[in-house]
């Protein structure tokens, strides 16, 4: 809202200082320094107000040092990332940009099957929550309603050979610049190669002619296999004080990189990367998650005043999901998102090979002493601060190396 006020001042008053907000830089850093208040300032009396009514978590019994302390502590505490969030995004972006309005609509989603479930938990003391059934039902309709706006809408365009922008003069000497057409593309990333860009509808050319057509039958199941994996791989994250939020930051700050390049045609033309025409505008929203992020920590880090729960957990990994299809890298989040991945495998391998061995020997064997990952730890003797510190390295060293798939091919 903020942002078409200037923009008013600014064409239609020429008022002095107003055009510094078409600026996406200036934009992105006042929406650091809102959601950080917010998050910081406020969110003490969220915390507050979720202790009065009794908001507490009830930890299961997992024979874990330190455990039966976190009883009762208030959860739910992903509100406080979730209006620190949508906030200054709705001060300061374009609302009429596409990319925003999935952000947006991602946010309040997965935010309302976090909060379902653990509405459930604490109110109807049903430590389950909400049927895991529900939860993918949830995660598939985004999944569904992501890929179709991206495939379908006119707005969601890609300039695949940037590059090859060039200026000519004309016959009466006038500089012409050529810039590649804006196409409907569902064109992806491939990290650490030269020609890295592969088309989802190549996989169908063996159909024969006419085959981009079909290409949402492989480009809508892959995003909604990507939000339900991400999305499940940030809640299995978030067992321990600060893992989630802080992790989570680490590569989110990653796809802000990649968004502003994707979204500026001069360092997409420098780089010769995928231009992806107003993608930059989600650097805007990235900068106010980040924000959100680092303030919920303030009151997430060891020992924890409030736990995020499933709202800001599912919430967060449905953002990280949503901007990594937006920008392209989808096939980039094994890697910027590593400890999400370590995390959902060590389960799976867990429960596998329990079920297999009890099939075959009669009796469940386990890999880790407890799964996820964190837990082993925990299990191991490590405390909670130390743990996740070192995964934080491990997130920063990935992050790192996503970064440098930018010119590492």
């Amino acid at each position: 809202m903020l942002y078409y006020l200037f923009d008013y001042l600014h064409k239609a008053l020429n008022f002095p200082g107003a055009g510094v907000f078409q600026y996406i830089t200036f934009r992105s850093a006042l929406a650091v320094i809102i959601s950080l208040s917010l998050s910081t300032i406020f969110g003490k009396r969220i915390i507050n107000f979720l202790r009065n009514q009794q908001v507490g978590e009830t930890v299961r019994e997992l024979g874990l040092a330190g455990q039966n302390e976190k009883a009762g502590t208030p959860t739910m505490g992903g509100l406080i990332i979730i209006i620190a969030t949508l906030i200054p995004v709705v001060l300061l972006t374009k609302l009429d940009n596409i990319y925003i309005i999935l952000l947006i609509v991602t946010t309040l989603w997965m935010g309302t099957i976090g909060f379902i479930d653990d509405y459930i938990k604490i109110f109807k003391k049903d430590k389950q929550g909400l049927k895991g059934v529900f939860k993918v039902i949830g995660q598939v309709g985004l999944g569904l309603i992501v890929g179709s706006v991206l495939y379908l809408h006119p707005g969601v365009t890609v300039r695949q050979d940037a590059a090859s922008t060039y200026t000519y003069k004309s016959q009466n000497q006038t500089e012409i610049t050529r810039m590649p057409l804006e196409e409907k593309s569902t064109t992806t990333t491939i990290p650490f190669f030269k020609n890295n860009e592969f088309d989802y509808a190549e996989v169908l050319a063996w159909t024969g002619e006419g085959y981009e057509k079909w290409a949402w039958l492989i480009f809508i199941p892959v995003v909604i296999f990507i939000i339900t994996a991400v999305s499940n791989g940030a809640n299995l994250t978030d067992g321990i004080d600060g893992l989630a939020a802080g992790t989570s930051a680490i590569s989110v700050i990653s796809l802000g990189l990649f968004t502003y390049v994707s979204g500026n045609i001069i360092l997409s033309n420098y780089l010769n990367i995928m231009y992806i025409p107003n993608s930059g505008e989600m650097t805007v929203f990235i900068a106010a998650f980040v924000g959100a992020l680092i303030g919920f920590l303030w009151y997430n880090s060891y020992p924890a005043s409030v736990f995020m729960g499933d709202t800001g957990s599912l919430t967060i990994g449905g953002i990280i999901a949503v901007l990594a299809i937006a920008v392209r890298k989808e096939l980039m989040i094994p890697l910027l998102c590593g400890i999400f991945l370590v995390e959902n495998f060590s389960v799976i391998l867990q429960v596998s090979y329990f079920k297999y061995t009890k099939k075959r020997f009669g009796e469940g064997r386990r890999i880790f002493l407890m799964s996820p990952l964190h837990h082993h730890y925990q299990k191991k003797g490590y405390h909670e601060s130390k743990i996740v510190t070192r995964f934080w390295i491990v997130g920063i060293l990935l992050a790192i190396l996503s970064i440098v798939t930018l010119k590492l091919r």
